[in-house]
């Protein structure tokens, strides 16, 4: 299930809005498990800007190598070094542990372009239709 408290891109990467009013970001369950296992994972560097739904970074797994699309707009605060060094944790925790990055958030507007937990199930459900 799809938690209910993020914002999910068509593009599967999540937001989530921290109470400081930052956003971290990761990829979601239906990502990690379509990839397989991930074996590196390639962030922006802390302080780098971000545009909403442009490249981020790349994210590599047995199977395939694949971009990572921020998003939101902001700027990078912090990577996820975990992430980096065990990469397996996207696969294990995406959502918790496997974050990828922190995030200034430029405009809060962008999470308003981001669907619901429940319009991003609508969303997977029309794509394996």
């Amino acid at each position: 299930m799809n938690p209910a408290d993020l914002r999910y891109s068509s593009e599967h990467e999540w937001a989530r809005l921290l109470d400081d009013g930052s956003v971290e970001i990761g990829i979601t369950e239906f990502a990690a498990e379509s990839l397989g296992d991930v074996v590196y994972v390639e962030l922006p560097p802390v302080g780098g800007g971000l545009t909403q739904f442009e490249k981020m970074g790349e994210i590599e797994s047995v199977k395939a190598v694949s971009d990572l699309f921020t998003p939101v707009s902001g700027r990078v605060l912090e990577v996820n070094e975990r992430a980096s060094d065990s990469p397996e944790v996207v696969n294990e925790d995406p959502y918790g542990a496997g974050w990828l990055i922190r995030a200034s958030l430029d405009d809060a507007s962008g999470l308003d372009r981001l669907m619901t937990a429940d319009q991003y199930q609508e969303f997977l459900d029309s794509q394996a239709a």
